[in-house]
């Protein structure tokens, strides 16, 4: 991740982003990516490491989780999913389970679920 978001515009994205949902709207792509990367940006902080690949196109993706490294092609271990689904599991307003039955929470690898991470919001 390139830049550090602050804990401020973090949760204002957040908020901006929860607003939209009530309203039944879509969010500001602006506030919507910068929710998706802080939430990232959490993760990373509270699993630091390089053996599993959390990505959520288009918006971000950190590796997280001490052991083996990877450096080329693509990563054994990758957790994927759309912004909104990694928005409500970060923030606990889904279940990694119910998230992973319907379909929207693509892993792979022995290390991929990520369950015991989430949620990250402070």
């Amino acid at each position: 991740m390139a830049r550090k978001i602050s804990t401020d515009e973090g949760r204002a994205a957040l908020s901006a982003v929860a607003a939209a949902d009530a309203a039944s709207v879509p969010p500001a792509r602006t506030d919507n990516a910068t929710a998706v990367r802080y939430l990232l940006q959490l993760l990373a902080e509270k699993a630091p490491g390089n053996s599993v690949e959390v990505r959520v196109p288009p918006f971000g993706a950190v590796q997280v989780i001490e052991g083996p490294r990877h450096t080329r092609g693509t990563p054994p271990n990758v957790v994927e999913t759309d912004p909104a689904t990694w928005i409500a599991l970060a923030t606990g307003a889904e279940r990694w389970t119910d998230a992973a039955t319907a379909g929207r929470i693509s892993a792979s690898g022995t290390r991929a679920d990520i369950s015991d991470l989430l949620p990250v919001r402070p």
